[in-house]
């Protein structure tokens, strides 16, 4: 058995894959590097499996906290950890958009399945999960909440700043000017897709596009993204978990 860990700022991953790359074993836990969330999330998986750690023969961790994980066999980056997982899943993907809880990530991936080119978001947290996490409190909604109001919403609250900070004082705002919790939601989406949008234009883009991240989870994102960039997104089952899976193959191809 192989083992891949994803160790995100907010959440961590482990998928478990057999010697054909067969998932036997997954855990995704919310909380992410400097917790017991690395831990809890092997365990989780393990257990899925039906196995004892002594079992995993090797393992690659990824992610932003991919230091500070003791006991695996190489640390890779999250980068060509999403590119592995996803075309694993889905070979004809060129572009990867990854939308996770501190930053956003369009990776533009070659047939054979190799980085050609990848750009993230350089301004504070705007546009990814804890965006999201902003929102939802200033709505006072649950987070997985957001894709229902804002697929009631109507066109036409512009949410401007690229800073998650300002961003919260411009949506109190326009709360207070009597706009509608669902308008307030499709904008803080719409703002969302149009910096993921910019992104893609700084990178270029081409089919298939494959979301990943938490966020992929959100179809309302997902549908607002494709309007901006004009291409269909595919969303895997578990996006979350799409760096993980690479790692997992990763450690298999080590063997």
């Amino acid at each position: 058995m192989y083992l891949g860990v994803d160790i995100g700022s907010s959440s961590s991953k482990a998928v478990i894959i057999d010697t054909n790359g067969v998932v036997c074993g997954e855990g995704i836990v919310n909380i992410g590097t400097g917790s017991k969330g690395p831990q809890l999330s092997v365990t989780m998986a393990l257990e899925q499996a039906g196995i004892e750690k002594e079992d995993i023969k090797k393992c690659v961790v990824t992610g932003y906290g991919r230091m500070m994980y003791e006991g695996a066999d190489r640390q890779i980056t999250e980068i060509s950890c999403h590119a592995k997982g996803v075309k694993h899943l889905w070979p004809d993907a060129s572009t990867i958009i990854d939308i996770g809880g501190q930053d956003a990530k369009v990776i533009r991936v070659s047939v054979n399945g190799t980085v050609e080119n990848f750009v993230m978001n350089e301004k504070c947290a705007a546009g990814t999960g804890r965006f999201l996490e902003v929102m939802a409190r200033v709505l006072d909604c649950k987070i997985q909440d957001l894709a229902r109001l804002a697929a009631k919403g109507k066109p036409g609250v512009v949410i401007s700043n690229t800073c998650t900070v300002f961003a919260e004082s411009e949506v109190i705002s326009q709360l207070a000017s009597g706009k509608s919790v669902e308008d307030v939601a499709l904008g803080a989406h719409t703002s969302i897709a149009q910096r993921i949008a910019g992104l893609c234009n700084r990178i270029g883009i081409a089919d298939a596009v494959v979301m990943t991240g938490g966020v992929a989870l959100n179809y309302n994102v997902v549908t607002a993204i494709e309007k901006e960039i004009k291409h269909s997104i595919i969303r895997l089952e578990d996006p979350q978990a799409m760096g993980a899976l690479g790692a997992a193959i990763f450690a298999l191809e080590m063997d």
